[in-house]
């Protein structure tokens, strides 16, 4: 089993975050206290859901007396929640049950007695995820619940929770946690395990683990079975860990500097044999560009990307940061943002003052941007061409942002009637370009804007065989 699920907390004492521990605490052994909804948010990786289910052993333990915060983890109420198996403590995740028809279904059945506890415990993960009308729906049980259902909401987006939901339920913000807090929570793991590790790299795994007890426990995990029965030593995790992911971020970062595409490709191809944690990556890479542009702005010195490359590059990161949960392939989302940065870039001509970044994808003649008159040549000539892919590219973007992303290297070779060409530059984006599905929603974009069927062909440019 994995570490962070084998040695996740049982009791509020093994909770590692002191402002959560103590906030529970306050509130559940105050007899003037009595709370049927709580909201639980903050980054994931925290403990929010072990957290749901320690408040569930509280309000169910059969041996806990009057008085006593901490449940007995003996009896058999503790024992099948821990194990998930308690009729009386429902887990949904509102990511895969978060239309209307699930919250009527649970509405309908918090009215039933419970089938053995004192309380029917609701735990609602990612709960932000529900529909405006599931929501509505869920208000009516919180306005008037029934005396023994509690419901623990827990969300990473609490921005998404409506008011009325957020203000009858208690607010417990778990924050990221400290250094302190994940050694304090990796020591537990470390005696369990009987692991030989120096306390100094302890500090290290809960620096990279940037706040969350879960990374911080799979890097630890991951350390463990290379080392062994051998102790892990700092040289041990710089071979392993640090200088790998190091030796990388400063290898793409130079390559985006230099705009080295298939250098920096090549790179991801090895990050990915070696088995590289891509958003791992892709948030320690955004963190150095991030404070290599604050930095430039805080002292009013250049560096050697200017401040508009900076915020671009990090624009471009954090979005592709944000589409790798749905990424067919873990490279993909930063691959692209490397290509489209390549391809696209920044205007060097453009006065500095003006601070915008220039359109990447093949611009308009000077003799069809100056014409003000209605183009009477063939589809292709002038600005009609280049609004055409612009409002293509724009579309294709509101559906698939990755697609777009390739899309932005093409240009357009020919539009003949319902005929559209699409010339790639490399050929892996001409594969990418003639899938069935992206083709298929290329064609019905592009029958959009020309409000008529089209049909779009590939080709690879001319000279071009990358």
């Amino acid at each position: 089993m994995v570490f962070y699920l084998k040695y996740r907390p049982q009791k509020f004492s093994d909770l590692d975050s002191a402002n959560v521990r103590d906030t529970l605490s306050a509130v559940l052994s105050s007899k003037k206290s009595s709370f049927h909804a709580f909201l639980f948010t903050g980054p994931k990786g925290l403990g929010k859901t072990s957290t749901a289910r320690i408040v569930a052993k509280f309000l169910n333990c059969e041996n806990r007396k009057a008085g006593d915060l901490e449940p007995c983890n003996r009896c058999y109420q503790c024992k099948s929640i821990t194990s998930g198996s308690n009729l009386d403590v429902l887990e949904i995740d509102a990511a895969s049950n978060r239309g209307i028809d699930e919250i009527r279904s649970l509405r309908d059945q918090v009215k039933l007695s419970t089938a053995g506890g004192k309380f029917r415990v609701y735990i609602i993960d990612e709960v932000h995820m529900l529909t405006n009308e599931a929501f509505n729906a869920l208000l009516k049980t919180l306005e008037e619940p029934p005396t023994h259902v509690v419901f623990i909401l827990c969300t990473t987006e609490p921005q998404k929770v409506p008011a009325t939901i957020a203000s009858r339920c208690l607010n417990v913000q778990f924050r990221k946690a400290t250094i302190d807090e994940i050694v304090h929570s990796l020591k537990r793991i470390v005696s369990g395990e009987k692991l030989n590790v120096e306390k100094e790299e302890l500090e290290e795994m809960a620096k990279l683990s940037e706040g969350s007890f879960r990374d911080a426990a799979k890097t630890l995990q991951e350390l463990s079975s290379k080392a062994g029965n051998k102790k892990i030593t700092k040289e041990f995790v710089d071979k392993h860990l640090k200088l790998q992911i190091g030796g990388y971020l400063e290898g793409i970062r130079t390559d985006l500097l230099k705009k080295e595409t298939k250098h920096a490709l090549s790179l991801i191809s090895e990050m990915e044999k070696e088995g590289m944690d891509f958003k791992f990556f892709m948030e320690q890479l955004i963190e150095i560009l991030h404070t290599e542009m604050v930095l430039q702005i805080m002292s009013d010195k250049s560096g050697e990307f200017t401040v508009e490359e900076l915020k671009k590059l990090v624009e471009l990161l954090t979005k592709a940061h944000q589409e790798i949960k749905y990424a067919v392939l873990p490279q993909l989302p930063l691959e692209l943002a490397i290509v489209e940065w390549s391809l696209g870039g920044l205007s060097t001509s453009q006065d500095p003052a003006q601070g915008a970044v220039s359109t990447p994808v093949k611009k308009a003649s000077s003799a069809s941007a100056e014409s003000s008159a209605p183009s009477t040549s063939p589809p292709l000539a002038g600005n009609k061409s280049s609004t055409f892919l612009d409002e293509l590219i724009a579309k294709v973007n509101s559906q698939n942002h990755s697609v777009a992303g390739v899309l932005r290297g093409a240009s357009l070779g020919e539009m003949n009637g319902g005929k559209v060409i699409l010339e790639a530059k490399y050929k892996f984006h001409k594969e990418k370009l003639e899938e069935k599905k992206t083709l298929e929603l290329l064609e019905k974009m592009a029958g959009e804007i020309l409000g008529k069927n089209v049909t779009i062909e590939v080709t690879l440019k001319a000279g071009d065989s990358k």
